[in-house]
């Protein structure tokens, strides 16, 4: 999620919410409710009034350390077939490395089943300002690329990248924003080793975008749960359909190059192996 900050100290009531955002990409609401300490009834309340008062469509709480019986609360939260939120349990740590400055490590202890193919299959939805023929000209985007990866690869989704890397969550999205003029493709890599992978990947710079010919984003992100690595193609209006053809075979080939590039490289790695040059130093 590419979140943008809606407000903060937001009111409910009696009550107060942290932080209000929303997905730059879908225009769906977040809430991120933070606490310093371990997670108690109180907070656990409120983050289920928030939730309702501010219509968000996913709730963010993160905690020093999550009691079982809350973990397990918004385990139960997640499993109900009527519930239109997502609930994400993130447990912060401080992670430092020598002499570095010390860095948040997020780690997921609790989300929505199946989560990853919910966020790909929300990116497909346009956000709430579109107009009734923007929504619908858009979701036809979607179902044509589908319908062109299907006869081109045979596969129905090229971004199922979703592969067992140690302690680490992969996923790969693709967005059209209308607004910006472009299309993307962006590896997600998160978990408890989310930073450690990133950052060896990031070794490998120079070389792998010598494979991609062209030159990728790599965003490091401390204040999200996540690390990014994004392709972009610009210029590029998602609304003019006679495109169409050329955006939906972009999109394809770079997923298929997202898997044949990275693939490899992350199931050789071994976030428990990787050492920082503040590492280095100290041996």
């Amino acid at each position: 999620m590419a979140l943008e900050l809606e407000g903060q100290e937001v009111n409910v009531g009696n009550f107060r919410a942290d932080m209000l955002c929303r997905n730059a990409v879908d225009g769906s609401r977040v809430l991120i409710e933070n606490q310093l300490e371990e997670t108690d009834h109180s907070h656990f309340g409120q983050i289920l009034t928030y939730a309702v008062g501010l219509d968000v469509d996913a709730v963010i709480w993160i905690a020093k350390k999550f009691r079982e019986e809350h973990r397990a609360a918004l385990d139960r939260l997640n499993e109900t077939p009527s519930a239109n939120f997502q609930y994400f349990g993130v447990e912060i740590k401080v992670w430092k490395i020598g002499n570095s400055t010390p860095a948040p490590q997020f780690e997921i202890i609790s989300k929505p089943k199946d989560w990853r193919h919910s966020i790909r299959q929300k990116i497909q939805i346009p956000a709430p300002e579109y107009t009734p023929e923007e929504r619908l000209q858009l979701e036809r985007y979607w179902r044509q690329w589908t319908d062109y990866m299907i006869q081109k690869t045979g596969k129905r989704d090229l971004l199922n990248f979703d592969m067992d890397c140690y302690g680490t969550e992969l996923h790969l999205d693709a967005h059209a924003i209308k607004e910006k003029k472009e299309i993307s493709i962006t590896l997600y890599i998160g978990g408890e080793n989310a930073r450690k992978y990133f950052r060896s990947l990031k070794e490998q710079e120079e070389e792998i975008e010598r494979e991609f010919v062209e030159p990728l984003e790599w965003d490091e992100d401390s204040l999200h749960p996540y690390e990014r690595i994004v392709l972009r193609k610009t210029d590029t209006d998602p609304t003019d359909e006679t495109d169409w053809p050329n955006q939906h075979e972009w999109l394809t080939s770079k997923a298929e190059l997202f898997e044949q590039v990275f693939g490899p490289r992350l199931k050789a790695l071994n976030a428990v192996d990787w050492k920082s040059l503040e590492d280095e130093d100290e041996a």
